[in-house]
């Protein structure tokens, strides 16, 4: 180790010491996540300063850094399967009623694919308002390396992939592998492999209600357990966004940023539109919009710095639960659901928007009422079933553009701001998905409001 990597890392060390001082505090954890993001902010600005975005020392540091950060991150991906598997499988086991699963199932994911729609649309405005287009875009090495590792591992498996392929990737053939998170749909295959176990439970119930009752009981405690777990891990919460932050932050390339500047800007525009159309809709089923993002802080924050949809479940769940006062049943529901279908950033502004800067290359109007009908159709459909981790968006786009007969290699041009493009998008799926969870608790008249209405304070005294 060179002397500037050891003064990098015990800096960073030092902080993280001075930030686990917030744990003698009475705070929340909205609070203390603020805490570490900003903490983060100053000190990846501080590594900007010194060493510019491409020095090997920086590199070098950021690879210690990553231990916090990305094994955070990791430790979230160990429990999201438990979670969302016991979480479902509890929630059916308690709903007495298989017809409450399908109303859930229908209003959540109904939620998540009109927001999309909207999202595709918003896409096309934001492409039309700024007059982006792929003309003049210059393919360099690092673009050329990217298209031909897309043509290599995506596009050959992605692009032929057919809706009812695409259908049939949902249903489990070995839960088991699903488990480990095998496939890009794995998450759904896991919900719905734990749904026909919470059904057959109910069914056992009914036929032989000693059984039943040791199989409730059974999964009640199991569901305990894991819960343990997801709030043991979520205590690490301040110390890996602050890891993450310093590596975006000291990482970022401001030459890059301002080459594609106008694409930045339109991009977090849309994004911008889509969090106030989150607003409305909450509003419309008599949601405190700004309450409700007030309570939604440290899960959105959190999947801005991880770009992981998937890694958000364990937070999206408890926030849902514990500081909105959405049922456990549909807060699983959303959580998983919204990690791999509908997703508003990754699967419905950013193809949309790829698509309309193409579109005029190969002579096509992309302002033509029809031509964008048939794109927010398409770009609905082929959100299901995207994964939600980094690269997400990539998947969708090359779904959607050969779909409309336009060729993907925009996609690897765009890399350079790909990171930062992704985090807002990544944020935007999940307030999507906490939206569909909130709306169906909404709907079906659920929502425990004095858990929504209570301040800090009130909500430490709950937990």
């Amino acid at each position: 180790m060179n002397l500037p990597l050891v003064i990098n890392v015990v800096v960073f060390v030092a902080l993280l010491l001075l930030l686990a001082q917030t744990r003698h505090k009475q705070w929340s954890l909205a609070k203390k996540v603020l805490v570490g993001l900003a903490i983060g902010v100053v000190f990846g600005l501080a590594l900007q300063w010194v060493y510019g975005s491409d020095n090997p020392v920086l590199k070098e540091s950021i690879g210690w850094f990553n231990i916090v950060g990305n094994g955070y991150v990791q430790l979230l991906q160990m429990i999201v399967m438990p979670l969302v598997f016991v979480s479902i499988l509890s929630a059916v086991a308690k709903l007495h009623s298989a017809s409450s699963l399908g109303k859930i199932s229908f209003l959540t994911i109904g939620t998540l694919l009109f927001t999309t729609l909207i999202a595709a649309l918003v896409g096309v405005l934001v492409t039309g308002l700024f007059g982006l287009t792929a003309e003049g875009l210059v393919q360099g090495t690092q673009e050329t390396t990217r298209l031909a590792a897309l043509e290599s591992n995506y596009i050959g498996k992605v692009a032929d992939l057919t809706v009812p392929q695409l259908i049939l990737s949902f249903v489990p053939k070995n839960p088991f592998a699903e488990l480990t998170g095998a496939n890009p749909t794995s998450i759904i295959s896991v919900v719905i492999f734990a749904a026909f176990l919470g059904v057959a439970s109910l069914q056992l119930l009914k036929d032989d209600k000693e059984k039943g009752q040791r199989v409730l009981v059974a999964i009640d405690t199991l569901q305990s357990w894991v819960m343990k777990l997801v709030r043991l891990v979520m205590k690490l919460t301040p110390y890996g966004v602050m890891a993450l932050m310093t590596k975006v932050v000291a990482g970022s390339n401001v030459q890059d940023i301002i080459k594609l500047g106008s694409f930045v800007v339109a991009s977090y525009l849309g994004l911008a539109i889509m969090f106030a159309v989150h607003a409305v809709i909450l509003s419309l089923t008599g949601i405190n919009p700004a309450k409700f993002f007030r309570k939604a802080w440290p899960v959105l924050t959190f999947a801005f710095t991880s770009r992981s949809s998937a890694a958000s479940i364990p937070l999206n769940v408890e926030a849902q639960t514990r500081r909105i006062g959405v049922p456990e049943s549909i807060a699983s529901f959303s959580a998983s659901f919204g990690a791999t279908i509908g997703q508003n950033g990754c699967a419905g502004l950013y193809p949309a928007m790829l698509a309309v800067m193409v579109a005029p290359t190969v002579g096509i109007n992309p302002f033509d009422p029809m031509w964008i009908a048939t794109l927010a159709g398409i770009v609905t459909l082929s959100s299901a079933g995207v994964a939600g981790v980094g690269g997400g968006a990539t998947f969708a786009a090359l779904i959607v553009l050969p779909a409309m007969g336009l060729p993907v290699t925009l996609v690897a041009l765009l890399i350079s701001v790909e990171p930062l493009i992704d985090m807002g998008r990544t944020a935007l799926n999940v307030s999507g998905s906490m939206t569909a969870g909130t709306v169906t608790s909404q709907l079906m008249k659920q929502t425990d409001k004095e858990i929504f209405n209570a301040d800090e304070e009130a909500e430490l005294a709950i937990r």
